[in-house]
């Protein structure tokens, strides 16, 4: 079948609005399916405010028994035992309200036995209950073996229907209708994989249509249970999702709004002057090595997905992959990650720069001092924290900030950015090191604002209020920083090393916030648009993108370049040991190509800086 381009962007279009939409769903759109085969049949439900409860019934002997096949039916297992009295019980102690919160509650009985005798038996149950059949927070409505909807008006007012869309009702019988359900295998093979085809689609939101066209409410029955399928149906405005799963379905919509974000500022890539073969035979003088703490590959592809297919990281030529274990971990932390790529060595987690007997490792900021280099450490996060720490000091656990400020008195840096003023000048020992540190010739300021001004090629800015997330305005604080170093060394004629980390899109990642996530990735992207316009202006210095690890197991369960947003899926709140980018422009760059460990991202950086075989 052939569709219209127009046709198309129409479909890609509404499925953009409908995932907006998909935001505004609660649990009162769940319906427990096969309810009665869960651990806790009604209270695993009733426990996550489901808005439909489900129970399949049979009458033997003129009991209703809650049961799939008649080849389940247990005399333990009766209507009034496993839902009406809970539910009675429920409503009573809370005076009236169905959950807490005040939500509505269907009770859908699915009849499996002939429809006309099993209602009849339902009824006369249900008027033992007068609490629920009078309670307008709560409807009973019947699916399954119906009577015929002719006869629906013969029955009390408490009593609702499941309508199907290929019946056509008259006015009255539409008022006993409280929603419209069909099988979604009856328009579509779909497996719950993928996406739709588009005929498929086109066939399932006809059917939509028509339900809501009538103020009625759309549920399918038949649909994989999984999270693209739920996704799926949000998608085309389904109103009630069905799960045999509550608690997971609870989850991942409690979690929608921060897994969804919608782009609304955008910035252009930066485009380099050159290839990674201009650089051929040169040997850098300078090294930038910015690192996204937390930035794994789908970070980044979220970066560029909500930046409508642009990113300067992604433009760069040399690319490798950095393989984080630790000494006593797969998984790695900052301290261990970052001291591997300060130091060439592997270490302990939690480890600053010492090995894992706690000896201290020297420094690639200690070793280049020595070779006349300027040096500059730059976080969008408390500088004592663990991946700017690893290149000035040497402690054996993280945590211990105020040592781990004082080891900055014995470091040669120049140029110290970031957070974290109190570990500086309101310690518990009462040493003010900004003090100290002025008598060693730095200029200390608690006041971002101060860069523009300071003139002294040493100096300390520590201002905990400009290092805040993005959405609480940063703003651009990476990039001044960066311009503030680079601008500052280039003055001195010497060689220079920086190390600038984008600190929180590893936050984002430990909250699973893929907003956070994405708008922390696009900030350090334009600190590496900056950093490469740099090398191409100054073609001696060595640019070195990655990270120290992963941060959150993220996955991109969906999104669209043309629009700019995101729709992603965490694994876990903490760190994970996938392989990291690295990425490289400028002279040494094609050294960084390949899979290798991450003290090798010191090693290369001390190879192409001194040793002539590297070339």
């Amino acid at each position: 079948m052939k569709f219209s381009m127009k046709k198309i962007i129409t479909l890609f279009c509404l499925q953009f609005v409908l995932l907006v939409q998909a935001q505004e769903y609660s649990s009162s759109n769940i319906h427990s399916h096969n309810d009665y085969a869960s651990t806790m049949p009604f209270y695993n439900a009733y426990s996550n405010e489901a808005g439909i409860i489900e129970a399949d019934v049979f009458l033997v002997n003129n009991e209703l028994f809650v049961a799939h096949t008649s080849k389940e039916i247990s005399i333990e297992n009766s209507l009034k035992k496993m839902y009406l009295e809970p539910l009675s019980s429920k409503l009573k102690k809370l005076d009236g309200q169905v959950y807490p919160s005040n939500k509505p509650l269907i009770l859908m009985i699915d009849i499996k036995s002939n429809g006309d005798e099993t209602l009849k038996i339902i009824v006369q149950q249900l008027k033992l209950f007068p609490e629920i059949i009078s309670n307008k927070n709560v409807k009973v409505v019947i699916s399954g073996n119906r009577p015929a909807p002719a006869k629906w008006l013969e029955y009390p007012e408490f009593i609702y229907f499941d309508g199907r869309p290929t019946e056509n009702y008259s006015s009255q019988e539409l008022s006993r209708v409280e929603l419209i359900s069909q099988d979604l295998k009856e328009l579509t093979v779909w497996n719950g994989k993928g996406v739709l085809t588009q005929a498929d689609l086109e066939k399932i939101q006809s059917t939509i249509k028509k339900v809501h066209d009538q103020h009625k409410k759309m549920r399918f029955w038949a649909t994989q249970d999984n999270v693209n399928t739920w996704m799926t149906l949000m998608n085309l405005k389904v109103d009630f999702i069905g799960t045999d799963n509550v608690s997971a379905l609870t989850e991942f919509i409690k979690k929608i709004k921060t897994t969804f974000y919608q782009n609304t500022e955008f910035h252009s890539a930066y485009v380099p002057k050159n290839t990674a073969t201009s650089f051929k035979n040169k040997q850098p003088k300078n090294v930038i090595l910015l690192i996204g703490d937390g930035m794994g590959l789908t970070q980044i592809y979220a970066g560029y997905t909500a930046n409508k297919g642009q990113l300067s990281l992604f433009n760069i030529p040399t690319q490798g992959l950095s393989i984080t274990k630790a000494s006593d971990s797969y998984i790695t932390d900052s301290a261990a990650g970052a001291t591997a790529m300060a130091t060439g060595h592997k270490t302990n987690n939690r480890f600053i720069s010492v090995d894992e007997n706690g000896k201290s490792l020297e420094l690639i900021t200690q070793q280049l001092a020595k070779k006349n280099f300027k040096t500059a450490i730059i976080s969008a996060g408390n500088i004592t924290d663990a991946t700017p720490a690893a290149f000035y000091a040497h402690q054996p656990e993280r945590s211990y900030s105020e040592p781990i400020a004082n080891d900055f008195l014995s470091n040669p840096s120049d140029i110290l950015i970031g957070g974290g003023t109190k570990e500086f000048t309101a310690r518990k020992d009462g040493k003010d090191l900004s003090k100290i540190l002025s008598q060693k010739g730095y200029t200390f300021s608690d006041k971002f604002s101060a860069l523009d001004t300071i003139k002294n090629f040493k100096f300390i800015i520590l201002d905990d209020a400009s290092v805040v997330s993005m959405k609480n305005g940063r703003g651009d604080f990476l990039t001044k920083s960066l311009a503030k170093a680079t601008s500052t060394f280039v003055k001195t004629k010497n060689p220079f090393f920086i190390m600038a980390e984008g600190a929180q899109i590893d936050y984002g990642g430990h909250t699973n916030n893929v907003e956070y996530v994405v708008r922390e990735m696009l900030d350090f992207d334009k600190v590496v648009g900056q950093a490469m316009e740099f090398v191409d202006k100054n073609p001696e210095t060595l640019l070195i993108v990655t990270a120290d690890h992963e941060t959150g197991g993220l996955s991109l369960i969906d999104g669209s370049v043309a629009k700019g947003y995101v729709q992603g899926s965490f694994s876990t709140n903490d760190h994970t040991a996938v392989p990291v980018p690295v990425f490289a422009y400028g002279p040494g760059a094609h050294v960084f190509s390949g899979v290798y460990q991450n003290t090798e991202i010191y090693t290369k950086i001390m190879e192409v800086l001194f040793k002539k075989k590297a070339f």
